[in-house]
């Protein structure tokens, strides 16, 4: 196939639809007989995922890496920022943690200077293998504060000589002013990279956009590539915790209400889109009350806090309503939410917290100890006597003790996991409900019949419908026309 220029997607701010455009272009070009791959020079994000060789980046490149073919690298997300306080992020770079700092120390820091050097690394050996990069930026490109210091966005964009596209959410309104403002707020070296502006989530008959198109292709002197229309048909996991707050949060009538506790540094939570899924499942996420006492199963998420998360159920009495229900409903533990739910946590290490050791809730007879040292895998196992393997990642630091006869799953032939013997289970692999049987064994809690969807299925399919709009609506034709030139 043509050598392609990089296309990058670039946003006038968060959530506006750059990862979904990513996505989609990555599997049309696949779909046209590209070798494409994604390109995330810094991800701030708690979703992450275990590549193959079992290091940690963002979630929504590893979907990206799916939706082209191929499997997750390191290269294609080589610096991850996990908060994990109000003002403290775990750096991982290049698939490994190599300490915290505050918003102030990395942002303020030098060593940004050497972490665009690594990005610029990455970049170049991905660009190698692939054709054509689809990169993506994050937040807002006129962020005038951080500029100078960006690595993610103009300055990556210019490092790999890419044909750069703006989104705008119209949804959102205001899409003129943030357009227009973030254009003129760009240097001339920065505007001459900017080749189209994608308009996004557009509600309604595309049409009655025309001459809003011709003012700001007057205003800018940038042409308009696409109008893309607000795709409520099309489930692509999210990178943006924003999203989570569109979710439902209260358990329904006639279906089964699966409640996951919101806990404050929750991560992974893109382990229960497949549940989403299912019509007789209401996913739902709380920290009242009342509407965890409503649900036919409770979840405890992935956290990447889990003392503070733990410290905080107990300060809002959530604790005992976990174990009221226990008595009740199958409680379920991801990661973090597997380690809270047994007798202690501790932390010799204060790898999370300034508490030495924090009880836990007392649920599961485990015990719990923070190591320095994180296990990122992709696995493949056995979920408790089923017949068929099946798949999951484990990203957690941490071991925990698991009484004889206790355990839930069986990886190579080693023993993860806790199951009470009765219905209750934790676990520290994420994505355990992306297989089809253990869904169905929850649905058949409430519905003795039903089946589960093929989620590996269901996703292709998604992946097919995302191209087919990125087709329908977006001018790829003059997208590849100029990144067969030097943008």
């Amino acid at each position: 196939m043509q050598k392609l220029q990089p296309i990058m997607l670039v946003g006038t701010g968060s959530d506006v639809g750059k990862s979904w455009i990513t996505t989609g272009i990555c599997r049309w070009l696949k779909q046209k007989g590209y070798t494409p791959a994604p390109f995330k020079a810094q991800n701030m994000s708690l979703n992450s995922f275990s590549t193959p060789d079992n290091l940690e980046i963002g979630r929504a490149q590893a979907v990206q890496a799916e939706a082209c073919g191929i499997p997750p690298t390191v290269e294609m997300n080589p610096i991850l920022l996990k908060p994990s306080s109000v003002n403290k992020s775990q750096i991982v770079l290049h698939g490994k943690p190599i300490g915290d700092q505050t918003a102030k120390e990395y942002f303020l820091g030098d060593n940004k200077k050497q972490l665009f050097e690594e990005a610029k690394k990455s970049f170049h050996q991905l660009a190698a293998k692939h054709n054509p990069i689809v990169m993506e930026g994050a937040g807002s490109i006129s962020e005038l504060n951080l500029k100078h210091r960006d690595i993610v966005n103009m300055r990556m964009a210019a490092a790999a000589n890419a044909c750069v596209y703006l989104v705008a959410d119209i949804d959102k309104g205001g899409v003129f002013g943030s357009v227009y403002g973030t254009i003129e707020l760009l240097e001339d070296w920065e505007r001459k990279l900017v080749k189209g502006i994608i308009i996004n989530k557009f509600r309604g008959d595309a049409a009655l956009f025309i001459d809003g198109k011709k003012k700001l292709e007057e205003l800018t002197k940038i042409p308009v590539l696409g109008i893309l229309p607000y795709a409520k048909d099309i489930v692509i996991e999210e990178e943006d915790s924003v999203a989570l707050n569109q979710r439902a949060t209260t358990a329904v009538e006639n279906k089964l209400n699966i409640a996951v506790v919101k806990l404050h540094y929750m991560s992974n939570y893109t382990d229960f889109q497949a549940l989403e899924q299912e019509p007789l499942i209401n996913l739902y996420f709380t920290r009242n009350a009342e509407e965890l006492n409503k649900a036919d199963v409770l979840i405890i998420p992935g956290t990447k806090n889990t003392i503070e998360d733990l410290i905080a159920l107990k300060n809002d009495g959530l604790d005992s309503v976990i174990k009221k229900q226990y008595a009740n409903i199958p409680i379920i533990g991801i990661c973090g939410g597997y380690q809270m739910l047994g007798n202690t946590i501790k932390d010799p290490f204060s790898v999370e917290s300034t508490n030495k050791e924090e009880p836990g809730l007392g649920v599961f007879t485990i015990e719990t100890t923070l190591t320095k040292t994180k296990q990122t895998v992709q696995r493949n196992f056995k979920f408790k006597d089923f017949e068929q393997t099946c798949e999951g990642y484990e990203i957690h630091m941490g071991e925990t003790i698991v009484p004889k006869n206790k355990h839930l799953n069986l990886i190579n032939n080693t023993k993860e996991g806790y199951f009470d013997g009765n219905k209750s289970w934790g676990t520290y692999l994420h994505g355990i409900f992306d297989n089809e049987e253990i869904v169905t064994e929850l649905l058949q809690l409430k519905f003795p019949n039903a089946k589960a969807l093929n989620y590996k299925a269901f996703k292709a399919a998604q992946f097919d419908k995302l191209a087919d709009w990125i087709a329908e609506n977006l001018d790829m034709k003059t997208i590849i026309k100029n990144s067969a030139q030097e943008c």
